[in-house]
Order: C-alpha cells, then sequence, then structure tokens
C-alpha cells in the first residue's frame, strides 16, 4: 500500500463522512400547530393544556402520578404573553419575568451579538413568539386542592424593573398569597458577570392548617424541524430537550417513543434545553430527588423536574430553592453550577479527546489571548506529540521516493507478469528496510485527533465570532473570501508533490487532483478547522522535507 495514496484516501473519505453525519444528525420533526381559543370548547381545550403543563404530585411523595386539584384560578392558555412583566437588566442579562407564574419569557445575552455587523442586536434566547417559543417556567404544587402558586398563578411585584448595581448582587422578588394565609414570596437572585440564576421559596404559612408544596422547573420549547444548510454551521447543532440522570448524560426526542415515556427519579441530575452554543438549564437543589418528565403540548415540548414534598407546619415558614443557568455554554461557569452540567457543550462520541483538547486550548489562550493564534500554536504541539510516530511514516515515504527509479524500470521490465512485479517489488522493499504501509497507524491514530478538533471549534461558545486577523473575523464560521481553503488546497499539492508519486501514471492525475476536491470541501467548514488543516499540513511539509533530506544522506554515504 502506498502511503500517499493511503492518505488522500483516508482524507477523502473522513470529509465525505463527516458531510454525511452531519447532514443527517439530531432531526427533528414539526407538530401541528394548535389552534388559537375562542370558544367554550377552545376553553375546555385550554384547561386542558393548562393541566397537561402542570407536574404532578402526591402524598406519599412517589414517582407515580395521581394529580392533585387544579389551581384554584387558571389562567387561560396564553395568558402569559399578556400578564404585566418585570424587567431584569444586570452586566450580561436582559430579562423579562412575567407575573402569571414568574416565567422567564425573555433573555437578552448582551455580550452575544447575533453576528458580527454593527448594531447587531444581541442573541435572544427566550421568548414567547413563534415559532421561536421557548420560556422557564417554575412554581409549586400543593396537596388537598389548596390554591397553589404554579406557572398559572398571579404574582405581584414592587417595582416593574430592576437593574444591577456595578459589582452587586440583584434580587428580584414576586409575592403570591392565597387568600387565607399563605404567602409565597419567589425570588431570583442574579450575580455579577454569571449566568446562573438562584431561585428561593420562601413559605409563610399563617394559616391554620399545615401546607405542603413541591418546586419544579419546566422548560417548554417549539419543536423543531431542522433545516439543514451547508452555508450555516448553526443548523447542524441538536436543539431540543436533554437531562443528566446523576450517571449519563442523554439528548431527547419528544417525537420518540421511549423517550416520551420518560418518568425518572433523579438526584444530582439536571434538565435543559439546548441550542447551538447557549442552553437554559434547571439544576435541582443537591442530595433531593427529583422526578423528570418529558412531554408534550401541541407544538411545544415539556422536560420538567419535579421535587420532593415538603410540609409547613401552621405558624412556621419554610423554604424551596433550585439553580437555573440562562446563556451561553461557557464551561468554566458550567462546571460550578451543577454536577457534569458542562456536558450541553456536546463533542458527542468523541468527548474524551474533545475535553483535553479544548483544556489544552484554553490553557494556551490564556497567555496568547488570539484564538487562531492558539489554533496555530496548540495544532505545532500536537505535532510534537506524534512526531516520532509519523517519523517512520516519513522514513518510509523518504525511502519510497529514493528508490522511485528503480520501482519504475521494475513495472516497465515486468508490466505483462503482475506476479513477478510484486515478487521483485517486495524484494527491494526487503533489501532497503521499507514497510510500504508504515504510514498507515500515524494517520489512523491522527483521525480522531482532527474530529475532536472539528467538535471543539464547532460546538465551544468561547470561539463564536472569535476573530483571528485580516479578513478572519469568526473562527466559528466558513472563510468568508475562500482564501484560508485555498492555501490549503495549495499546500496540499506541495504535500502531494513532497512525496513519492503513484507509479500508475492515472492514478497520479487523480491524486494531484485530491487537492482540488478537498479545498471545495473544507470551504464550507469552519475557518478555525481549515486554519488548523492547513498549520498540520505546512508542518508536515517542513517535516517530510528535513526527513527527505537525511534520508538522502544517508543513502548517498550508503552508497
Amino acid at each position: 500500500m502506498d502511503n500517499p495514496r493511503l492518505y488522500l484516501w483516508i482524507a477523502l473519505a473522513l470529509l465525505g463522512w463527516m458531510n454525511v453525519v452531519q447532514w443527517n444528525r439530531d432531526y427533528g420533526s414539526t407538530a401541528p400547530a394548535t389552534a388559537s381559543v375562542s370558544s367554550p370548547a377552545g376553553a375546555a381545550a385550554a384547561g386542558a393544556s393548562n393541566a397537561a403543563q402542570l407536574p404532578s404530585v402526591t402524598a406519599g411523595d412517589g414517582a407515580a402520578a395521581t394529580p392533585s386539584a387544579a389551581p384554584a384560578v387558571a389562567p387561560p392558555a396564553g395568558a402569559a404573553t399578556s400578564a404585566p412583566r418585570v424587567r431584569v437588566v444586570t452586566d450580561v442579562l436582559d430579562m423579562d419575568i412575567s407575573l402569571q407564574g414568574g416565567d422567564l419569557v425573555r433573555a437578552d445575552l448582551l455580550k452575544y451579538p447575533r453576528d458580527k455587523k454593527e448594531g447587531s442586536p444581541p442573541v435572544r434566547l427566550f421568548a414567547t413568539e413563534e415559532p421561536d417559543f421557548y420560556v422557564m417556567r417554575s412554581g409549586l404544587r400543593a396537596l388537598d386542592g389548596r390554591a397553589e402558586p404554579t406557572h398559572l398563578a398571579l404574582y405581584t411585584s414592587a417595582a416593574d424593573e430592576y437593574r444591577m448595581a456595578p459589582g452587586q448582587e440583584l434580587r428580584v422578588p414576586i409575592t403570591w398569597t392565597d387568600g387565607q394565609g399563605v404567602t409565597v414570596t419567589k425570588t431570583y437572585v442574579f450575580k455579577p458577570g454569571r449566568y446562573e440564576i438562584d431561585l428561593h421559596y420562601d413559605v409563610d404559612n399563617r394559616s391554620d392548617a399545615p401546607w405542603s408544596g413541591a418546586s419544579y422547573v419546566q422548560i417548554a420549547r417549539h419543536i423543531f424541524q431542522q433545516k439543514r444548510s451547508m452555508f450555516d454551521v448553526e443548523s447542524y447543532a441538536f436543539r431540543g430537550p436533554a437531562i443528566y440522570d446523576g450517571k449519563s448524560y442523554r439528548r431527547l426526542d419528544v417525537e420518540d417513543e421511549d423517550d416520551a415515556k420518560l418518568a425518572e427519579n433523579v438526584t444530582d441530575g439536571w434538565i435543559a434545553s439546548l441550542q447551538h452554543h447557549f442552553v437554559g438549564a434547571a439544576v435541582p437543589a443537591a442530595g433531593d430527588a427529583y422526578h423528570f418528565t418529558l412531554g408534550e403540548d401541541g407544538n411545544h415540548s415539556l422536560i420538567t423536574a419535579r421535587g420532593p414534598l415538603k410540609a409547613v407546619p401552621a405558624g412556621t415558614t419554610g423554604q424551596f430553592s433550585e439553580t437555573l443557568f440562562v446563556g451561553p455554554k461557557l464551561q468554566e461557569q458550567l462546571k460550578t453550577v451543577g454536577p457534569k452540567l458542562e456536558r450541553v457543550v456536546d463533542y458527542g462520541k468523541l468527548t474524551i479527546l474533545a475535553e483535553p483538547l479544548f483544556w489544552l486550548m484554553e490553557q494556551v489562550h490564556r497567555f496568547i489571548g488570539n484564538w487562531g493564534w492558539t489554533i496555530i500554536i496548540v495544532t505545532f504541539l500536537l505535532k510534537l506529540l506524534f512526531y516520532k510516530l509519523t517519523e517512520t511514516s516519513g522514513r518510509s515515504m523518504a525511502k519510497m521516493r529514493t528508490i522511485a527509479p528503480r520501482i519504475k524500470s521494475i513495472q516497465e521490465r515486468y508490466k505483462d507478469d503482475r506476479e513477478q512485479l510484486a515478487k521483485q517489488m517486495m524484494e527491494i522493499y526487503k533489501r532497503e528496510k521499507i514497510n510500504p504501509v508504515a504510514g498507515c497507524l500515524p494517520i489512523l491514530v491522527q483521525i480522531p485527533v482532527f474530529l475532536a478538533f472539528y467538535w471543539v471549534l464547532l460546538e465551544s461558545v468561547e470561539m463564536r465570532q472569535a476573530p483571528f486577523m485580516l479578513w478572519i473575523q469568526d473562527l466559528s464560521s466558513m472563510d468568508p473570501y475562500f482564501i484560508l481553503p485555498i492555501l490549503m488546497g495549495v499546500a496540499m499539492y506541495g504535500q502531494f508533490k513532497l512525496n513519492p508519486a503513484p507509479p500508475d501514471p492515472m492514478q497520479a492525475k487523480i491524486f494531484a487532483f485530491m487537492p482540488v476536491i478537498m479545498t471545495v470541501m473544507m470551504a464550507w467548514f469552519p475557518s478555525g478547522l481549515v486554519l488548523y488543516w492547513l498549520t498540520n499540513t505546512l508542518l508536515s511539509i517542513a517535516q517530510q522535507w528535513k526527513i527527505n533530506k537525511v534520508v538522502e544522506a544517508e543513502a548517498k554515504k550508503g552508497s
């Protein structure tokens, strides 16, 4: 087997496989839109919808579900969009909290513009408009048919806007009362520079009877029909619900029969709704067993975490709490919010390689401050790591180059006797101590690293819109002028010329054309990945050139 031929075939197969996998992964489906409610029958449907949104709770605090009574007053579906809102502005978030249930119904990420154009608005993570509907609900469910502060209940607020003072924590309280002595203060706590939000409930029971309830968080989102576009990297990212059950992370599909039956008791886990680079997640209190379910309400998926029942005796107070995360998938922050919450940065099956690779890049970036130069330096470090492994392949190719005239002579002599041709070639390989398949292992070892690099560049929000220099202003998207892919193609052609050409003239022409094919394919990949491939190719050329010189000198000395 010929080394350059193997290298080029593997590279072509690799890129083709990546395109096919990316084209087919994570398809969702769109549920039919629900009709608006305007008639008595429609009102009944709205009530059914409200009931479907509420998690069940039983006196035995079990995982099985016997729903408690509906809330005393259930506003019609869609009331959250018209209910009064409280605006919250921090140094990183601009949010709306609906006074119906205290839902998070709008979230703008102030440090993340939608695109690189001047004046671009910030990324909007939560919204109530279709088809971008995406809200985070929360509340308390009560037993015995008592009124309950669910996400359908109405709260009051002392102010309609809260703004964070520089460097200070911001607390946003809203209040609900049942009119019979039970008052619940629901407080969101925001921290400077952080995307985590602490959620606390303070229950003041001044009634004559004990009050028992269970807290819950529910993420409701439009079910997407994902449309792929080779011009839009974001279109390939998974968008939908996911959970961590305390042991493993998995993505969910509400239209999958098994996922739709999700009903698990989980300790030290979390629920989330993912999209490219951003996430909304809810992390239950540590040590408490929560019940996770996945459901569907019209064209919305509902991923819910409901906590255990807690009793608040008459004349006392009680507390409930969860932690929310609303923002970019910043791994440094995610690690401190919940167990394995950084898994929402989904590198797929190559996580075991991608995570240490990202860690290395992050450490280099701390000193360099530029992700483009970070990619170049890390590529150089990886080349050093694999140097001894690739040196074997390089020496084999260099020796193949030195004996190329003899190989050609043998091919001409035995062109009509393939058996004798193979025998003569193997004798030359044996005499010159050349292993024609020596390059297989180094190339196969590097393929997973290349794929891991691809996922790091695709999934890591730290590199979203990250500039390099000159015309490359976003390493996570394709080169707008295709300059890097062209340079990569030129470098690959130079590498091809440096290595021994296939003995068959037709094969030589085909493989000489391979850099053009790969240039076209790589033109649509993130420019950061093309930069990695270009750097790796240039370093490979330098390494092979040096090895060729050494082998040629050894051959002259030996002769």
